[in-house]
């Protein structure tokens, strides 16, 4: 595909994870001819997430497109670079303006399995050893666990917490990637999410991170989305 030269996907990873959550994704993206970077968030609060990401974009040139996992796609909406043309939401977050994220992850009811969460004595919340096989990617493989329990970062509950600016998806085109069998973020909350923000919307059966269980539809959706505003 002939993007852009200086097109760039950036890739913001949500809680209880770090950039090497899309791994499986990075080289394809690449590989189709597309700059990339999975920016690094320290999931201390949402301004300080949105100002992370801001640094990072500040780094590249050129038209870029974020895509992000689970909690980013509250990140991906507060930032304010005007080369950002598009957002992709892969069973992502999405708070309106004036809303928690805690808002919408519990607007549904919880899955069976999903993990008991709780902050710890400094205000941050650790994913339960077993939530990891049972909610957070069911369909992992015991390496995939292993390194995801390994390398995860808590998350603060000011991240929950704090009320979400005017997002920028009211004002750039949006792509949803809904997880049907997300334990994490009912896919009924997904859906709603997608309408609301009139995005372009693709079901997957898939659990909640379908970049480290299922990376090709990942990959082919975030192309589609690329396709469309960065040629």
């Amino acid at each position: 595909m002939n993007f852009q030269s200086n097109a760039t996907a950036v890739l913001v990873h949500g809680a209880w994870a770090d950039g090497s959550s899309w791994n499986g994704v990075i080289l394809a993206l690449e590989e189709a001819g597309l700059n990339v970077v999975a920016a690094p968030i320290p999931l201390t609060s949402l301004g300080d997430d949105a100002a992370a990401l801001n640094r990072v974009l500040a780094r590249t040139k050129g038209p870029v497109l974020l895509a992000a996992h689970a909690y980013a796609g509250a990140v991906i909406a507060a930032v304010n670079d005007q080369r950002v043309k598009g957002l992709v939401y892969v069973a992502a977050l999405a708070p309106d303006e004036g809303e928690t994220v805690a808002q919408v992850f519990y607007r549904d009811e919880p899955h069976a399995l999903a993990p008991k969460l709780a902050p710890d004595a400094s205000g941050f919340i650790w994913m339960p050893d077993d939530g990891f096989a049972n909610a957070f990617a069911h369909r992992a493989t015991k390496e995939q666990l292993a390194l995801s329990r390994a390398v995860q970062r808590p998350i603060s509950v000011h991240c929950i917490q704090e009320r979400a600016p005017k997002p920028l998806w009211k004002s750039r085109p949006a792509w949803f990637l809904i997880a049907e069998e997300d334990r994490m973020i009912n896919p009924k909350t997904q859906h709603f999410m997608a309408q609301r923000m009139k995005a372009t919307t693709k079901s997957i059966v898939a659990d909640h991170t379908p970049l480290l269980t299922d990376p090709d539809n990942v990959v082919d959706f975030i192309l589609d989305a690329a396709k469309s505003c960065l040629v």
